[in-house]
């Protein structure tokens, strides 16, 4: 840790050095004061005029406004997730809030927040989410998958060797089912312990047929494939002596007679190294009108820090995650179907953890390079489109500072028409200290997308918060210059990007700084709120271990302190568009409807928000209703459901209303 000097100065020596001594006392004495009380009274002074000069109305209709949650204590959480529900309450799920003490207690956290009403609810955790993904579902529930299953251990700190077992099954007639807890035993006698229930399917029986010389049929030939699962095992002895790097058969104790005889381990490299974190295969659906968790089929893979993208046919992909013995998932994926509640294989492809991948329109998935973290800095960090029908993938070239797309926000900008995408901020591999104020956009319409520079940040920016609002403006606020905030390096400044100006204007400056595992969303009432911060130090000299901000703000956006109280309005219509992508509602003042947006709720964490997409409608007016249409193709309007905003001229949103897109 960094530590600063201290500084000596000198003083006059002899007998007049005395009485300057003492004068210089007293003069230093009053300049101590003055030093002291001075920079106080102008510091106070000072914070009183901006306190002033932001609340004023004239500055808040340009700027917007912040304005604190109030949050019970009994309800404060580490906010490591937020999803908007269609029920217009936010889910805030914590998990073990990236506390081991409470991994270690079993304790994990989920809140659900009604934003209208500013009240709260605790909703039991069956699992620890800390690092999940999620993905809205057609019918407005919540998947849910992956999250921790053990926390990591840095060198120095380990003291068990652990590392992964492949567990063999030869009885091609059931599977075996592992507790947490097996013991493994080596020919040397040394036992490793295993730390997670793993099931291990039976084996594969084929039968082939085969032919003499003369073309006679043999008799069927019977090959039996053992089934194979792998799981985390620690020794039960601390020290080197378990220690292996040679693969061995291990016995499983406790078995008898033929189970004995058909299942078995064969070790992979057993260290004292650094021990990263390790995923789960539990997946679970959130139900936003029980508000209950409710299990669904395990993803064949454990996974901790994957995405998971919604398909145009209403399933769900998911991508990447460190795996059940910490290792990067090779490419992997697989996808949900929320009608059967089962998994299948995707297609395999590699990406670094918390890749941002947006659906664009005709089915392909555009990844601009944004990720939050694990994954070698030579892999996967190209940007470009996936074909995931033909499992091609081409580079979209460009970028600048492309080794800094790491902890980088990105959006389909709006409306998603358009085909743009757009990169803002990042930083380089892991606990680099280099940010980029960069911001790039790719238009996906042309033949041969290339980035083109938008304007830069104000300076460079990881983990910046980025939101589609329904004026069409993205709301970029918070962030940090250095990695998790270091050196005091959080950045109180707010600004929203224009699309059809490609440019910047400032919005009021936040007063609480979010760094690594924060997250912001657009309510139905077309403010935004800001979550948590995960900072790595609380002081500029990263001397004191950071604390997890509990506090929430929101901020009002300029056009709702100029109109906020002559909004435009809708009133009755359906909640469902209909086969014809239609919905008609009425409205006291049909003349000031000018455009309308359907947005898709939000589902962000680690910077990544890959459902949040604006789609602009066309609107007809007759007598006091409005009807608006939307684009009947479901890769730029996947199933779900969707807040639709209205705005008049001037760029003043209604209230939202729900629509489900069937």
């Amino acid at each position: 840790m960094a530590r600063q000097p201290s500084k000596n100065t000198g003083a006059p020596s002899g007998k007049t050095g005395a009485k300057a001594r003492k004068k210089l006392a007293g003069v230093a004495a009053i300049a101590v004061l003055a030093g002291l009380n001075a920079p106080a009274a102008v510091g106070f002074a000072g914070q009183t005029y901006h306190q002033y000069k932001i609340s004023r109305p004239a500055y808040q209709a340009a700027y917007g406004s912040w304005a604190p949650v109030d949050i019970p204590r009994a309800y404060r959480t580490n906010a490591i997730h937020a999803a908007l529900l269609h029920s217009g309450k936010v889910l805030i799920v914590a998990g073990s809030g990236n506390e081991q003490r409470k991994f270690d207690k079993g304790s994990f956290d989920t809140v659900l927040w009604d934003p209208r009403n500013n009240t709260f609810k605790k909703i039991p955790t069956p699992d620890d989410f800390f690092c999940s993904g999620h993905a809205q579902l057609p019918d407005g529930r919540l998947l849910v998958a992956g999250g921790t299953a053990r926390y990591e251990q840095l060198d120095g700190e380990v003291r068990r060797a652990g590392g992964g077992m492949r567990v063999k099954n030869e009885n091609p007639d059931k599977d075996v089912v592992l507790k947490k807890g097996t013991v493994f035993r080596s020919p040397a006698g040394v036992e490793y312990v295993s730390r997670f229930d793993v099931t291990v399917p039976r084996a594969r029986r084929d039968q082939t047929v085969t032919y003499d010389r003369a073309g006679v049929m043999r008799p069927w030939r019977t090959t039996v494939t053992a089934g194979e699962a792998r799981v985390f095992v620690e020794a039960t002895e601390k020290g080197p002596r378990s220690v292996t790097g040679g693969q061995a058969q291990y016995a499983i104790v406790g078995l008898r007679g033929e189970d004995a005889a058909n299942t078995y381990g064969l070790s992979e490299k057993i260290t004292l190294d650094k021990q990263d974190f390790q995923g789960i295969r539990a997946a679970y659906e959130f139900d936003p009108r029980a508000e209950r968790y409710v299990p669904v089929d395990p993803m064949d893979k454990a996974r901790w820090y994957p995405t998971l993208v919604g398909l145009d046919d209403g399933r769900v992909l998911a991508v990447s995650g460190l795996d059940d013995v910490g290792t990067i998932d090779p490419g992997d994926n697989e996808i949900y179907d929320p009608r059967t509640k089962k998994w299948t294989p995707g297609p395999k492809r590699y990406f670094p953890t918390y890749p941002a991948l947006f659906l664009t329109q005709g089915g392909k998935l555009f990844y601009p390079a944004s990720n939050a973290g694990y994954g070698p800095a030579d892999q996967g960090r190209d940007a470009g489109l996936w074909d995931l029908g033909t499992n091609t993938f081409q580079k979209v070239p460009g970028l600048r500072d492309a080794d800094e797309t790491e902890t980088s926000a990105s959006l389909l900008l709006p409306p998603a028409q358009d085909q743009k995408v757009m990169i803002l901020g990042g930083g380089g591999v892991g606990e680099s200290k280099r940010s980029t104020p960069r911001t790039a956009v790719v238009d996906l319409k042309k033949d041969n997308p290339v980035f083109e520079d938008g304007p830069d940040l104000p300076q460079g920016t990881r983990y910046l918060n980025s939101v589609i609002m329904p004026d069409d403006t993205v709301f970029t606020t918070n962030g940090s210059r250095d990695y998790r905030g270091r050196s005091a390096s959080n950045i109180l400044k707010a600004q929203f990007y224009d699309p059809k100006s490609n440019t910047f204007r400032e919005a009021a400056s936040p007063t609480v700084g979010r760094n690594y595992h924060s997250e912001a969303l657009l309510l139905p009432d077309g403010r935004v709120v800001t979550f948590g911060s995960d900072p790595l130090f609380d002081d500029q000299r990263n001397t004191k271990l950071g604390h997890f901000e509990q506090r929430m703000e929101i901020y009002t956006p300029p056009a709702l302190h100029r109109n906020g109280k002559n909004r435009p309005a809708l009133g009755k219509g359906p909640d469902t568009l209909d086969p014809d992508g239609r919905a008609t509602f009425t409205t006291g003042h049909p003349e000031r409807v000018a455009q309308a947006r359907l947005m898709r709720p939000s589902a962000v964490t680690h910077t990544t928000d890959v459902e949040q997409r604006s789609i602009a409608l066309e609107v007809t007016k007759a007598g006091n209703s409005v009807t608006v249409t939307a684009p009947k193709d479901s890769t730029l309007v996947p199933p779900g459901w969707y807040m639709l905003f209205v705005t008049d001229a001037q760029g003043t949103p209604s209230e939202a209303k729900w629509v489900r897109v069937p």
